[in-house]
Formats: structure tokens, C-alpha cells, sequence
């Protein structure tokens, strides 16, 4: 688990729950929040963009807490989504993240996504982690992304010997579930499945960037699944400045500097044009 710890140097002078959340009568960031946190981001050496589902589902992709339509009308994705639903039915398993992929496949990254890969061009270091498994972001251009909960792109036997298979793979198959071409195990998606620990590697990459960023930009999260929601506040306990953007409150806002109200496809590029704005100063 991340540290909490008490805020160092870099957070010195700042009290939690200081967030504006000021809204214009037109629905965006008050123009005074907008400019706050351009400047913050301006100033940044070393900053982490953390994405949730929010971002995602601008691009069109349901988050699992939206209802199914069509024939997964009746199913619960919290059920699905586990190792126990795929030991019971792997194959309808399969097919409910074939329908799922399908959409994300044919998903395009939305302005958020290209303003999150725009700030690459203006600051030293910018790396992203997401909770989202599509890619878009690396699609829209970002360099270095920490996927915490795995990725849509890439298979592994259910034993977890083989890894890194790639759709080629699966597509080179009818049945389905599909195999392992090197164990003949059933193959799985490697993303997180409910009750699953996220990948070590990714997340221990996360908890030492939170700790080491002077920024942290959180952008449509609900603050609330563990351990994935520890790491903006471990970040602002150990002193680095936040930024929340969603279109409401979360359980986040308490710990920002700066409360951006509105969806990250409409506030993200205009904080973009800026913190350019910022630096030309």
C-alpha cells in the first residue's frame, strides 16, 4: 500500500481541501481555476496524468457501471469479469470482451487524449497512468504510459507462463475460448480481473512517480477503487500539487489545489492553450 506520510517541502504553505470549484453559467472551469492550474502546470518538472474511465467514455467506451444493452442486457459485469466467471463459462466470458474490445477497438482518443499527449511538447517529463486497458492513449500520441490495470492488446495463458500474445493470435484461432500456441491452456485477456492484485511492476512504477512528481493532473476518476485511488493521494501527502478535472466532485476534489469542472475533452484543451499561454510569459 502506498504511504500516506505528511507533506514535505514541496507541499509546505498548502492546506487539503482548499479546491475551487467555481463553474461558469456556460458549464466550464471558472476562467481564475483555469489559470491556477496552468500555472501550476507550467512550473512542473515532473508530471503524472492520472486517467480513469471517465476519459475513456468520452471516446464512446461504456465504463462497467453503465448497464449492458443488447444480448448483455442480463448479465453483470462484476461477474464476468472474475476469475470465477471465467473458470464457470470461459466462452461466454470470451465473447462478452470480444463485444467489449470491439467497441474500444473502433474507439478514436478524443481531444482529452490529445491534449494529455500535447503537454509532452511543453514540459520536461510527462508520463501518464491510467486505470483504462484501450490504448488510446497511446494512440493519441502519449510515450510513456503505466497501464495499472493491464491492456486490451496483449494475452496470456491462464496459468501465466506464456504472455504477450498478441490479437494475432487469438484471430488465428475459431474456438473460443482460445489457446495457448505454447501450452494449450485457455488464453485470457491480461487486464485485472475483479479480486485480482494489479500488476506488481505497474504499480510499484506508479507508487514511486507519485511520490516523486511536483504535479499531478487527475482526470476522470472517481477516486474510489483501491489501490488505484491511493497513489493521487499519496502524491499530494508527499507534497506534490493536484489538479482534478471531472465533470463533478469526487473523492478527490478534497485533496486538489485546483477543481476543474467539466469533461476532460472540453477542459483539457483549453488548459493546454493555457499553460503555452503561461510559458510564453
Amino acid at each position: 500500500m502506498l504511504p500516506g506520510g505528511h507533506a514535505g517541502a514541496r507541499g509546505a504553505g498548502r492546506g487539503h481541501g482548499d479546491a475551487t470549484t467555481r463553474r461558469t453559467s456556460l458549464g466550464r472551469p471558472d476562467s481564475d481555476d483555469l489559470r491556477r492550474a496552468a500555472a501550476i502546470l507550467a512550473a512542473a518538472e515532473r508530471l503524472v496524468v492520472f486517467t480513469g474511465a471517465g476519459v475513456s467514455k468520452e471516446s464512446g467506451i461504456p465504463t462497467f457501471r453503465e448497464p449492458e444493452t443488447g444480448l448483455w442486457a442480463r448479465y453483470d459485469p462484476m461477474q464476468l469479469a472474475t476469475l470465477e466467471g471465467f473458470l464457470r463459462d470461459p466462452a461466454l466470458v470470451w465473447r462478452w470482451y470480444e463485444h467489449r474490445f470491439g467497441i474500444a477497438a473502433a474507439a478514436e482518443p478524443n481531444p482529452g487524449h490529445h491534449a494529455i499527449a500535447a503537454l509532452e511538447e511543453l514540459l520536461p517529463q510527462v508520463i501518464v497512468v491510467t486505470q483504462n486497458i484501450d490504448g488510446l492513449h497511446q494512440r493519441a500520441g502519449s510515450t510513456d504510459v503505466v497501464e495499472l490495470h493491464g491492456t486490451m492488446h496483449s494475452f496470456r495463458c491462464l496459468p501465466g507462463r506464456h504472455r504477450g500474445f498478441g490479437w494475432e493470435v487469438v484471430r488465428a484461432q475459431e474456438e473460443r475460448p482460445p489457446r495457448c500456441p505454447e501450452c494449450g491452456e485457455l488464453l485470457r485477456p491480461e487486464v485485472v480481473w475483479f479480486g485480482e492484485a494489479l500488476p506488481q511492476a505497474a504499480l510499484e512504477r506508479a507508487q514511486r512517480l507519485a511520490l516523486a512528481c511536483d504535479v499531478m493532473l487527475v482526470v476522470g476518476t472517481s477516486g474510489v477503487v483501491y489501490p488505484a485511488a491511493a497513489i493521487p493521494a499519496a502524491a499530494r501527502h508527499a507534497g506534490a500539487r493536484l489538479i482534478d478535472v471531472n465533470p463533478a466532485p469526487d473523492a478527490l476534489s478534497r485533496l486538489c489545489d485546483v477543481f476543474l469542472a467539466g469533461p476532460g475533452g472540453e477542459v483539457l484543451p483549453a488548459l493546454v492553450e493555457a499553460v503555452r499561454e503561461a510559458r510564453r510569459r
